[in-house]
């Protein structure tokens, strides 16, 4: 046993549960702890600008490697408050990341004292555990049940608030027979999972559709081995994306709304089976009337959370475990019908897929001045290849990026899914980079995104976290404005307006460029499609050449209405479609 102060013995914790990386900002309420991080040592500190700052860099640290869990870190009063964003994001995207806030002293949490706020009772609905610990000796036991928490079940966030005095108090505590608590997960039986292939078997035409919950498990691997045991396509969804590669020839496309394509579209309505591996039936995903989603079809749903079973449409059969764990036993039933010649051909089926995705595509390459989004992704594509890890939140540009990008791996499609809160694409992309600093990771912005959270390009400068950031500039909310049509308006969503100082922009108003150079970072601005490419190129060699962020931005046509609808069956496609070679990237058929 050793006597330490409570915020010691913490610090002691993170690093034992494999803490190394810690970002946010000290103040007077959490400076105990702060203190103890320089006094015990072996973690890295990042100073974010913005206390909802560090708490996307803490999810995008932890959405870039398996295994990690980010810690964010912020004085009392409005520093949890700020991380709120960041809580309801990690939560609804299945993320852990644990949250600490200093706190007024235990005497005073009554009192209204400066900066103390119930932050446990305002985290409380969007986290596993959100607690205010008032005993010095329930540091550690609080500290121990989170991690527990975090990662056991459906993964996602905890808050520990930590009054100043409470940080300060000495405890005897032994750091060297710490153990981390055992993780639970649901793991799926052999009688379901036979059950769930005998319905798989029944059918003509099933695919897979594999959720964020496969690439949260870490069971990619494991996916595309019951895919090609079985020969059933692949649909992932938007949090799926990358769990098989997008060039694999069981690949079936994206299914929904908005991130979707128009081959994937085309086979959902065309199957008569699905089963959905961890994932939550986003309403994205299904539509808005998932009678058009499931009539004509069988539906089976695995999922780490029970109460996801049922929760926006009952499935045919449910299926309660971890992807991983269900994806182990698949494999292996799969292996053994195979061996015994009991699985189904589905060869034609998966040809007819195939098809699709040949011939229903989007037309990419356009010359126009000013330039169409549509070619800002095709060069994307030819300069950052199968490696690079894209970072982007919300809007247009991350719609259009969807359904045109190319991605091959697990993890390097990094996204806010369900909350996608404006401003978190600059932070999230600093906690990757931080996760995977010998990576090329490229951040894609609309222009309004970008500029919610543009002070935290000072992070990446100071720390020299480089990463590529393309900035897509309509000068409008281009996803707003498109959503106002129905109402006959256009209304305060425009960001245009003459630059006094910058009359080169020619009305598209903030000069992004001189404000990411006055921060420390590089900056290109390009007008011509046939530049897209070289300074793309540019961007990679200034990132590793200065160690900085690098932003592309791309000056676009001010309106482009993107292809989005209401049902899955009624995309409105608004641009030409590709009717030539050369019109859109080349059609993705394996190999």
């Amino acid at each position: 046993m050793a006597r330490m102060t409570a915020a010691e013995a913490a610090v002691e914790i993170l690093k034992r549960e494999g803490v190394t990386n810690l970002f946010g900002l000290p103040g007077a309420a959490i400076n105990p702890f702060y203190s103890a991080i320089r006094k015990r040592g072996g973690l890295h500190h990042t100073l974010a600008r913005h206390v909802e700052g560090a708490s996307h860099m803490a999810e995008g640290y932890t959405r870039a490697k398996a295994g990690n869990i980010g810690v964010c870190i912020g004085t009392s009063g409005p520093a949890g408050t700020d991380m709120i964003t960041g809580l309801y994001s990690a939560s609804a995207d299945s993320i852990p990341i644990l949250c600490i806030t200093g706190q007024a002293p235990v005497a005073k949490l009554h009192k209204e004292d400066f900066q103390a706020v119930d932050i446990a009772s305002i985290a409380k609905p969007l986290t596993k555990m959100a607690v205010t610990v008032l005993e010095p000796a329930q540091v550690p036991g609080a500290f121990q049940q989170a991690f527990h928490l975090m990662r056991s079940g459906r993964p996602g966030p905890v808050l520990i608030d930590l009054p100043i005095d409470v940080q300060m108090a000495e405890i005897e505590f032994d750091i060297d027979t710490y153990e981390p608590l055992p993780v639970y997960k649901p793991s799926a039986t052999r009688a379901q999972v036979e059950k769930a292939l005998n319905l798989l078997q029944a059918s003509e035409r099933p695919l897979i559709v594999a959720g964020g919950g496969v690439v949260n498990a870490d069971a990619a691997d494991l996916l595309v081995e019951f895919a090609e045991l079985t020969g059933v396509p692949v649909v992932p969804t938007l949090m799926g994306w990358g769990a098989i590669p997008d060039d694999h020839p069981l690949t079936a496309g994206m299914v929904g709304l908005q991130t979707s394509h128009r081959y994937g579209n085309e086979s959902l309505l065309a199957s008569d089976f699905v089963i959905g591996i961890g994932n939550r039936w986003a309403n994205r995903h299904t539509g808005n009337d998932t009678s058009i989603y499931t009539s004509g079809r069988k539906i089976v749903h695995v999922d780490i959370e029970p109460t996801q079973i049922g929760r926006v449409f009952a499935p045919d059969y449910g299926i309660v475990s971890d992807a991983k764990a269900a994806l182990q036993l698949f494999v292996e039933v799969a292996r053994e019908r195979k061996a015994a010649e009991l699985l189904k051909d589905y060869s034609a089926w998966a040809a007819s897929c195939q098809e699709r995705k040949a011939t229903l595509l989007r037309k990419t390459h356009f010359d126009n001045v000013p330039i169409k989004p549509q070619r800002v992704y095709e060069e994307m594509n030819k300069a950052f290849g199968r490696d690079v890890r894209y970072v982007t939140t919300i809007g247009l540009s991350q719609i259009q990026a969807a359904q045109l990008l190319h991605v091959y791996k697990d993890r390097h499609w990094i996204n806010a899914g369900q909350a996608g809160p404006l401003g978190w694409t600059v932070p999230a992309a600093l906690g990757v980079a931080t996760a995977v600093p010998d990576e090329t990771v490229v951040a894609l912005s609309g222009d309004y995104d970008f500029q919610f959270m543009i002070e935290e390009l000072a992070v990446g400068a100071q720390f020299q976290i480089p990463y590529v950031h393309v900035v897509v500039n309509n000068a409008y909310l281009g996803l707003i404005r498109q959503a106002q049509r129905q109402f006959d308006m256009d209304f305060c969503v425009q960001l245009s307006f003459e630059n006094v100082n910058a009359p080169e922009l020619n009305g598209y108003g903030v000069d992004h460029v001189k404000v990411a150079e006055g921060l420390g970072c590089k900056a290109i601005r390009v007008f011509d499609p046939s530049e897209i490419g070289s300074a793309l190129e540019q961007a990679k060699k200034l990132a590793a050449e200065f160690k900085v962020p690098v932003i592309v931005e791309v000056i676009l046509e001010r309106v482009t209405n993107v292809s989005m609808g209401l049902q899955i069956n009624g995309v409105n496609e608004f641009e030409e479609l590709a009717t030539e070679p050369g019109d859109a990237p080349t059609a993705l058929l394996g190999g």
